[in-house]
């Protein structure tokens, strides 16, 4: 019987997580083998041992191997498609339009279906919302008075906040910087409602 190299085995098991984590996915067995400098069928060995004893689960394909921390942050994370640019007529949930995915904490958000769009321009600086920032928006078809909406203009999404206008008895979409103006409609297109913004450092 093989003796077992328990820091090796314990290097792995690090390494993969330190993958996971930094980059979002696990290496494969070959990473695994050139990274520890062993051999491929070493990498698959050790990973089995692993297995065997309940610290990480080895598929072949997509999953690869997961320990006992990537699974507990996939139970905790959601995966939020990032909406790029509409093309004229296409709806704004078009495959064509994802661009990507972002994982996010479920703790973060409540209940409900959520997409991300990167935000464009100054519009709303003053709502804490700067050019290129991610912000998280949860699926509805209509917003109460004050709220920061994703609303379908001439099939071009725009991200204010959504009033109605007593006064012209109309939809006020304003933006959240006084060198802007408001937008006046009749009608709008509700996509969504902002709850969180995730800001690069600058």
């Amino acid at each position: 019987m093989r003796t077992r190299n328990r820091e090796l085995m314990d290097a792995i098991l690090a390494w993969i997580d330190k993958v996971y984590f930094e980059r979002g996915e696990t290496p494969r067995l070959e990473e695994i083998a050139e990274e520890m400098g062993i051999s491929l069928t070493s990498a698959h060995r050790y990973v089995k041992y692993l297995e065997e004893e309940g610290r990480l689960t080895y598929e072949r394909g997509r999953h690869g191997v997961v320990t006992r921390a990537i699974a507990e942050a996939k139970g905790t994370t959601v995966s939020i498609p990032i909406i790029g640019d509409i093309a004229c007529g296409s709806p704004l949930f078009a495959e064509e339009n994802v661009q990507g995915h972002l994982s996010v904490s479920a703790v973060l958000l409540g209940a409900g279906s959520y997409f991300a769009l990167r935000a464009k321009g100054q519009s709303m600086t003053g709502a804490g919302i700067d050019d290129g920032d991610f912000v998280i928006v949860r699926k509805q078809n209509y917003a109460d008075e004050g709220q920061i909406v994703v609303a379908l203009l001439d099939d071009e999404a725009t991200l204010k906040r959504y009033f109605w206008d007593r006064k012209k008895k109309c939809i006020r979409l304003h933006p959240e910087n006084p060198r802007m103006h408001d937008i006046l409609c009749e009608e709008v297109a509700v996509q969504g409602v902002a709850v969180k913004v995730i800001k690069g450092i600058r």
